[in-house]
């Protein structure tokens, strides 16, 4: 097996939680250099997880000889330049969400990457927790049919950093933070070669005093029929509310990441430690998670990532999902200004879906719509008519 050396490039949240996964689960590939602006978070994040160097210049940092993967957790308008730099050093990359701040910022930093002919893998945790990977699993094996319709909701009280509420340097607002992860969650479950087509979108700043969009709604659909629905918000009081919904011709799933995750403890203690991402109290009902870092899907990405490197294959999230990411963001926030339908604007690589096609059963020549048991045990059925297509229903022992 092969063990990688790493340069980490951000000491905030984000920069923890990788550095975290990576030194507790495949311990073998470390982090020896670490890149921030400020010497001093530098050096306490260095002494923090004994990372050998830190570095206040990104260039030092990503040429260090002493590393060959550079994991990319830097604010959004650093994404292009950063990349860049990486890719002529000839070193993979690994990118946290989003990829850009627009599909068009993606597309330069896909191209980059791909000349460069350099390992590229998008960051993108959430569609790597346990839960989902055994959902999409299911999915793929047929477990609920043909998927109809994909619902993804992310909402929390607010980003950790300044720059989040920035949105020149983020790009936008809640839609960028937490749609990356809604939309991308949708297309595994609807499928990655169903092209999404169009998107209708509500967004409005509704508390925060910022020019970005605090809360917003879209829709999504698809070339098969099936629709996708995010909702994302940053003015949502009571930690964060992660849930999925999946639904198909012949079954259901729904998902609960965060604040249902089967415990639940109740203190009036008046404790300041960490119990779990954005949660806003310590007191009353909490609902801990019992790992983290598992939980939010970072133990199997990175797994996947640095598999993906030995193996000589791309991993199950790549630049172009991030560039189809940013695209479908785009036209949301078409959407949102123009209030229509916007088409989402993207090189397409996917192939093509066929529309979603369920054969009928019959009953003497008429379709079943729909069959249910009556109390009495007996049958009931609604039918279209095989020669006009009218709707009648019929009661069978």
């Amino acid at each position: 097996m092969d063990s990688h050396k790493i340069t980490m490039l951000g000491t905030g949240l984000i920069g923890d939680f990788y550095t975290a996964t990576l030194h507790s689960q495949r311990s073998r590939d470390r982090v020896e250099v670490v890149y921030s602006r400020s010497e001093e978070r530098g050096q306490a994040f260095a002494e923090r997880w004994s990372i050998p160097s830190h570095n206040t210049s990104i260039e030092e940092a990503i040429n260090h000889d002493a590393t060959d993967v550079v994991v990319v957790g830097l604010p959004n308008h650093l994404h292009e330049e950063v990349i860049s730099m990486v890719a002529d050093a000839g070193k993979a990359v690994l990118c946290t969400k989003p990829l850009a701040r627009s599909g068009e910022e993606a597309k330069r930093i896909l191209d980059k990457v791909e000349s460069a002919g350099v390992f590229a893998g998008y960051l993108e945790d959430l569609v790597y927790t346990p839960k989902t990977l055994k959902a999409i699993r299911s999915v793929s094996q047929g477990a609920i049919g043909d998927v109809t319709w994909v619902r993804s909701r992310e909402t929390h009280p607010g980003p950790h950093s300044a720059w989040f509420w920035d949105r020149d340097k983020a790009g936008g607002g809640a839609i960028v933070d937490l749609g990356c992860h809604c939309i991308e969650i949708i297309r595994n479950f609807a499928g990655k070669d169903n092209r999404p087509l169009e998107v209708m979108c509500w967004a409005d700043t509704l508390v925060h005093p910022i020019k970005a969009e605090d809360n917003a709604v879209a829709l999504i659909r698809f070339e098969s029929g099936a629709l996708g629905q995010f909702e994302v918000s940053w003015t949502f009081r009571g930690g964060m509310d992660l849930r999925d919904e999946v639904a198909g011709t012949e079954g259901t799933i729904w998902l609960n990441h965060f604040l249902r995750t089967g415990f639940e403890m109740y203190t009036s203690g008046g404790g300041d430690g960490y119990v779990a991402e954005k949660l806003e109290s310590t007191e009353g009902w909490l609902f801990p998670v019992g790992d983290e870092i598992a939980e939010l899907g970072y133990v199997d990405m990175f797994t996947d990532m640095f598999q993906a490197m030995e193996d000589g294959r791309e991993p199950m999230e790549t630049f172009y999902d991030g560039y189809v990411v940013n695209a479908v963001m785009d036209a949301a926030y078409r959407s949102a200004e123009s209030r229509q339908w916007e088409p989402v604007e993207v090189d397409w690589r996917g192939g093509s879906t066929p529309r979603i096609e369920k054969k009928a059963e019959l009953h003497d020549g008429h379709s079943i719509v729909k069959r249910e048991t009556l109390p009495d045990g007996r049958s009931k059925l609604i039918l279209s008519h095989k020669e006009d297509g009218s709707i009648f229903d019929l009661v069978v022992d």
